[in-house]
């Protein structure tokens, strides 16, 4: 058996098995799914509207088996058929600079996905979640957001992808670690900035006005010593009925997003734990933290990239005729399936640990039953799934589950 034919038969296997081990996932959390409610949430739905919610996990959930065994599929007929290295042929016998052909292929790529994709996503924002309550986005805003998308990876994108693969034809492999590095300033830049760039294309922010909200969140700010510099609501009700807030940029430049949603259906005090929780990370330090995994995973990433590029027997098992920047990474995407996997399963260990020391923080600060209370309508407002598998959560879950959280915050661990 030949090198080209024993990695197409790894990528075969890594793809098929992702989608295998997914849908058993998915088997295991349709069934762990209760008609009841677990006792200690017992009050929080009436038969009615818990009802409602189980339809809606079930909807959603036949839905992402459509989704992901078309997009499955898809990728398996590309591998099969050699299609991804024969994109890469016909780019670089158009455009034989480099640069240019590398951001064509990955562009065509990008597009296409996109087109084959859009189906699902009208189905799910005008359908489903139009059915359930949940959509306000109307078909222009829809069209609209999914065009500045598009320009937004393009410009983004291209930018970052044409330093990459210029510094690839200056070091060659060793081009990993300056590689890293932009990425790195990129994500930083994005962290500072997104709320001030990114945002506004999308929604519209304005000042949280004076009054007894505002006063309870400086206040709490500066208590904690969290680096404050404004308070915006965002009209996020322009397309969802659900509720989010957020926190954006770096070191002593932070800024508070509110939903308008939230600030309209919560109390105080409650919005006051969630944002007390959201604060925690800051004060445990988890943002850094999280940071530095990631900029670590990214440098690994990198290094293992620069493994495979040139190799002709990875570039012939899709199909390609000779080795070029975009089918290694095309390959590397699909080869690194099962690192990612256990990548991700490590880093939502982590990301739920923290979840629980930033509860843990708001309870500290006098407002566990508020945050209770808080979490409680959060879950009821997005009708989200009470009793999910215990193997799924360790897969899937950055936070941990509703009953979690209540019995963590009341026990006081």
């Amino acid at each position: 058996m030949s090198g080209e034919t024993i990695v197409f038969s790894i990528i075969i296997i890594f793809v098929a098995g992702e989608y295998l081990l997914s849908q058993w996932l998915d088997w295991r959390n349709r069934k762990a799914a209760s008609p009841q409610l677990p006792e200690p949430l017992a009050g929080l739905y009436d038969s009615d509207a818990y009802a409602r919610q189980q339809n809606y996990f079930k909807v959603k959930n036949r839905f992402s088996f459509y989704s992901a065994t078309f997009e499955t599929a898809i990728v398996l007929v590309m591998v099969a058929t050699g299609g991804f290295g024969k994109l890469s042929d016909i780019c670089f016998s158009l455009f034989p600079g480099g640069i240019i052909a590398n951001l064509v292929y990955f562009a065509v790529l990008f597009v296409a996905y996109a087109i084959l994709t859009l189906p699902f996503d009208v189905y799910y924002t005008f359908v489903i979640e139009e059915k359930f309550g949940f959509n306000r986005t109307t078909p222009r805003t829809f069209l609209l957001d999914k065009l500045k998308e598009l320009l937004l990876a393009f410009v983004f994108g291209g930018v970052i992808l044409s330093l990459i693969i210029y510094l690839y034809t200056l070091l060659g492999q060793n081009f990993w670690w300056a590689a890293f590095l932009v990425v790195m300033a990129f994500s930083l830049i994005m962290t500072m900035f997104y709320s001030n760039i990114i945002v506004p294309l999308f929604n519209k922010q304005t000042p949280l006005p004076e009054g007894e909200l505002r006063a309870k969140i400086e206040a709490f700010s500066r208590k904690t010593g969290f680096p404050l510099t404004g308070i915006y609501v965002i009209d996020g009700s322009r397309r969802t009925t659900k509720a989010n807030a957020y926190f954006s940029g770096l070191g002593f430049k932070k800024r508070i997003v509110l939903y308008d949603t939230l600030v309209e259906e919560f109390t105080s005090d409650e919005l006051l734990a969630v944002l007390a929780h959201e604060m925690g990370h800051y004060r445990k330090k988890h943002t850094l933290a999280g940071f530095v995994l990631s900029a670590a995973l990214t440098l690994f990433q990198f290094y293992l990239l620069s493994l495979l590029l040139g190799n002709a027997q990875v570039a012939a098992s899709l199909g390609a005729s000779s080795s070029t920047f975009a089918i290694s990474v095309m390959a590397f995407g699909l080869l690194f399936t099962p690192v990612n996997l256990v990548t991700g399963c490590l880093l939502n260990t982590f990301s739920r640990r923290n979840e629980y020391c930033a509860d843990a923080f708001a309870k500290e600060n006098g407002l566990g039953e508020y945050l209770i209370a808080a979490l409680k309508k959060l879950s009821v407002k997005s009708l989200s799934n009470l009793t999910p598998d215990t193997v799924y959560v360790k897969f899937y879950y950055s936070h941990p589950t509703l009953l979690q959280r209540i019995e963590r915050i009341k026990k006081g661990k």
